[in-house]
């Protein structure tokens, strides 16, 4: 019978992290043992920060530590709002009217009315619960932690955030290139996956087959896959039209696999906007299904996340950890997954993925060859067992009584003084 995966023992790392890293985040944890930390975001499913927090709460209960995760609720109205900040975070334009700003500050208002957040730590992500922090009398650390490309943010949205941002005692962004001017401290933890998760699980040949035929997903010719939202910035339509040019010399059948996620209004746009473009070796398909995305990953000859913009690309790292042929956007965070021809490819325009993917669906060396690399890299670098390290890091650095002294995963934080715009109230 296969063990239970509801929550799996921290000392299951030790066959990818080894004992000594496993033992070493152990004691840390058991310095902040009981620790209650509250984290903050916009939905429980859909998109990488539900994967992540999926996983990490899971993950510090069993090393000791209390952590929760609440959600801020919303009208369409909130949710189209955010959206388009989220959007302008990573550089799109914004008409941001008063109206757009008292739906998503009054949202927020309402929201703090019914959320009790008595916590030793509260961490907020991304810019959808972002101005609670107005909204309580602190008595603990706040820590924002933007997960979205922060490289080119709108001005106007970015002067407009940063009036709560620079509330909060400290800032996390995925990558160190992210960083911006605030008035308190800064620190990069790139997003990291579970290796015990239904999505990334070992699976059988015959579950493969299971979940593929299920979803009545041919597998008689090599499959090419992206797996990710319905967003604009994944590129959906550009992966269409290099398959198709791909085709011209490869055989191939194309599996578009999203999801909608609650807080993303375009997100059923953009799908239906994909439909027209199906036929018999183009499939579109929709569907809350965790198992189907590993096996298809598994069995995939090519995995794209042909991103515009990425904050980081959790389903880089997936789809890497399967031993996966993966051709990626050049861009955000997965610029630092892929090292170009070595454990994948990274591409700029359609001409060049499809050159890839052809490329790719020919030669399956090459595609073990990259593969082999990809899953190593994975499990050096970004596999939850660091994350959690560098969390319970960062914990300790914002609570004074806890001291940690082995191997520090992240710089010293350097506390904003109390009168600043980052002390508590």
């Amino acid at each position: 019978m296969r063990p239970s995966l509801a929550c799996p023992p921290f000392a299951r790392y030790t066959e990818f992290a080894g004992e000594h890293a496993v033992a070493r985040i152990a004691a840390k944890a058991a310095r902040l043992a009981g620790l209650r930390v509250i984290n903050v975001s916009s939905t429980f499913y859909g998109g990488g920060v539900a994967e992540i927090l999926s996983s990490l709460t899971l993950v510090q209960r069993d090393l000791g530590l209390r952590a929760d995760w609440r959600l801020v609720q919303g009208s369409p109205d909130f949710f189209s709002v955010t959206k388009k900040l989220h959007n302008a975070l990573q550089g799109a334009p914004i008409d941001l009217t008063d109206l757009k700003k008292a739906i998503y500050e009054e949202t927020n208002a309402q929201n703090a009315l019914r959320m009790d957040l008595d916590a030793d730590l509260v961490v907020v992500h991304d810019p959808q619960p972002l101005p609670l922090i107005e909204r309580y009398r602190r008595t603990c650390p706040w820590v924002w932690h933007c997960h979205v490309d922060l490289t080119r943010p709108d001005p106007a949205c970015w002067a407009y955030l940063r009036r709560f941002v620079d509330q909060y005692d400290a800032v996390v962004v995925s990558l160190p290139e992210y960083a911006q001017e605030l008035d308190v401290p800064q620190v990069a933890f790139m997003p990291a996956i579970d290796p015990f998760s239904v999505k990334n699980r070992e699976l059988s040949p015959a579950e493969i087959r299971e979940r593929l035929a299920h979803y009545g997903i041919p597998d008689d010719l090599p499959i090419v896959a992206q797996v990710s939202r319905f967003d604009r910035w994944k590129d959906p339509q550009g992966v269409i039209v290099a398959f198709r040019r791909a085709c011209e010399d490869v055989d191939a059948t194309l599996v578009l696999l999203g999801n909608v996620a609650t807080d993303d209004p375009e997100g059923q746009e953009v799908f239906e906007s994909l439909l027209d473009s199906r036929d018999e070796r183009i499939l579109v398909l929709t569907a809350e299904d965790s198992a189907l995305v590993n096996a298809l990953q598994r069995r995939a000859a090519v995995v794209l996340q042909k991103s515009l913009r990425e904050g980081f690309g959790l389903t880089v790292a997936e789809a890497m950890w399967k031993g996966a042929a993966v051709i990626g956007g050049d861009c955000g965070g997965i610029r630092h997954q892929i090292e170009d021809g070595t454990n994948g490819f990274r591409v700029r325009s359609v001409e060049e993925a499809a050159r890839r993917i052809g490329e790719l669906v020919a030669d399956a060396d090459l595609r073990a060859r990259l593969g082999a690399a990809a899953r190593e890299s994975v499990r050096a670098r970004f596999l939850m067992s660091r994350l959690v390290e560098q969390e319970l890091d960062l914990y300790a650095a914002l609570q004074p009584r806890f001291v940690l002294h082995a191997d520090p995963a992240v710089p010293e934080l350097r506390r904003p003084p109390a009168s600043g715009p980052g002390a508590r109230t």
